[in-house]
């Protein structure tokens, strides 16, 4: 691995004063020979269980989806403001113009973390604020506000996980062709530098892209999220370009420090729903557009043969040299495993996703199949093999209509159930060899649900959209209590 994975797990434990004491005492008082044996044993000797402090639990959001201001300090549009101001597009008619305030509440959700014995937090930066135009000028009122939030995250022994791109794309490089074309590759590897040079210091761990299939998919393809585009099959130049801007923001965060990089993929199980060749290569090739060309790409270096005409439409010599940097951890984030079968005469598509039956459904009807990560994560050290980094669950939750009773209180037993599930679920994978090194529940507050609105609720944490008051639910006391059981 490239840069040190330890980092994070000492940033998680200590205040950054606690370090800078200790570090030198730990290093002047073990002898050479201490050091390198312990090295030896806890690299080669040690499942990811036995090493203290080596598990991240935590929960993540997403800038657009919580922090409202969206024209506080110097911050430009983005593809979302633009997106959502736009008739029908969101089910509620609302935006993320206010969301829950975390902008200036960022306080309160840090105190949240701290009282859930979080020791990680993935949030993501909203590019729009640290450079308005997408490149060039950038802003510092912006970039003020994540050195707030991450000296305050470190001063609660809180390790900062930081996204770099969760959809919300500046509206001037959507103007000029968003991820369709490749300038927008090299304008987020500036982005990167940019932020890196800003916060590197102190974060935790970089995250690249959040999701690339989906924002491709719903983005470019379908049209259902920012920036709103149908291209279907003709979308994949979206995803080359994300990918693209990974490999070079990797590059660029190297060259800043050590900081451990990973990308977060939104990954799924793909059945077929019989075993006719029919409905095994419908299900090949969607497996191959939202599994595998996020991951051969960037773990082995190569598309797979059922993406080569789209590939020769688009990559250039070097790219795939490129998207491949080696990654310090994967993020993985699950919902669901995906039931395909062949498609219809009248589908441009060369699969159809049906619903899976026989299972119990979230409140977003998604189906609720906790052994679906075991399978997922057990599949791709079956897959990738050596190539397969240390992985880390990104996102995992679940949407259900809770509000507060009577007495104020929000009882989400289903919620507590489903966490419950995947969490063992997660042991199941680590049990069989997995080497899973986190897990980071979606989400800690009730949020901007992209086209759904403020219709979804998947927060561990209630919050009053009118107000931006916070009520921890049942789950939220349920997951303290299973964090500081660290399994």
């Amino acid at each position: 691995m490239t840069g040190d994975v330890t980092r994070v797990s000492t940033r998680s434990a200590r205040s950054t004063s606690e370090e800078e004491g200790a570090s030198t005492s730990e290093e002047e008082g073990r002898s050479t020979s201490e050091r390198e044996g312990a090295s030896t044993s806890e690299e080669e000797g040690r499942s990811t269980s036995e090493e203290e402090g080596s598990f991240w639990w935590g929960a993540a959001t997403a800038a657009y989806q919580i922090e409202g201001a969206v024209t506080a300090d110097g911050r430009g549009p983005s593809i979302w403001d633009t997106f959502s101001a736009e008739p029908g597009r969101v089910a509620d008619g609302s935006s993320g113009a206010n969301a829950c305030d975390s902008y200036t509440r960022w306080p309160e959700d840090v105190e949240l973390l701290s009282g859930l014995g979080a020791n990680a937090y993935r949030f993501s930066i909203a590019w729009p604020r640290v450079q308005p135009l997408g490149h060039g000028r950038v802003n510092p009122g912006g970039l003020a506000y994540y050195d707030r939030l991450v000296d305050g995250l470190l001063e609660r022994g809180i390790a900062p996980f930081a996204t770099l791109f969760h959809w919300d794309l500046p509206q001037p490089l959507e103007d000029a062709g968003g991820w369709l074309v490749r300038d927008t590759a090299e304008r987020f590897a500036e982005y990167a530098a940019v932020v890196a040079d800003a916060l590197g210091d102190r974060v935790a761990c970089w995250g690249t892209l959040n999701e690339p299939f989906v924002h491709m998919a719903l983005g470019y393809a379908f049209g259902t999220h920012a920036p709103g585009r149908v291209l279907l099959l003709d979308a994949f130049a979206a995803g080359h370009h994300q990918l693209l801007g990974h490999g070079l923001a990797v590059q660029a965060l190297r060259s800043a420090g050590d900081v451990p990089v990973m990308l977060v993929n939104n990954l799924t199980p793909v059945r077929a729903t019989s075993a006719s060749p029919e409905d095994a290569a419908a299900a090949q090739v969607y497996d191959a557009f939202h599994n595998r060309m996020f991951l051969d790409t960037v773990l082995l270096g190569s598309y797979p043969d059922v993406l080569a005409e789209a590939e020769g439409a688009v990559a250039r010599d070097g790219d795939l040299d490129t998207i491949a940097q080696p990654l310090d951890l994967l993020g993985v984030n699950y919902y669901n495993p995906t039931l395909v079968t062949a498609p219809g005469a009248d589908n441009p598509l060369p699969f159809e996703i049906v619903p899976i039956e026989d299972h119990p459904t979230t409140g977003f009807g998604w189906p609720v199949v906790p052994e679906g990560l075991t399978e997922l994560l057990v599949g791709l050290r079956d897959t990738y093999g050596d190539a397969l980094p240390p992985v880390v669950i990104t996102e995992n939750g679940c949407s259900y209509p809770d509000e507060p009773g009577p007495d104020g209180t929000i009882d989400d037993a289903a919620r507590i159930a489903y966490l419950d599930a995947h969490i063992d679920a997660v042991g199941a994978a680590r049990d069989a060899g997995v080497d899973v090194r986190g897990y980071l529940a979606w989400s800690l507050l009730d949020n901007f649900e992209w086209a759904e609105g403020y219709t979804q609720r998947f927060g561990l944490t209630h919050v009053d959209f009118a107000t931006g008051d916070r009520t921890p639910k049942a789950s939220y006391a349920w997951f303290r209590d299973r964090i500081a059981r660290d399994w």
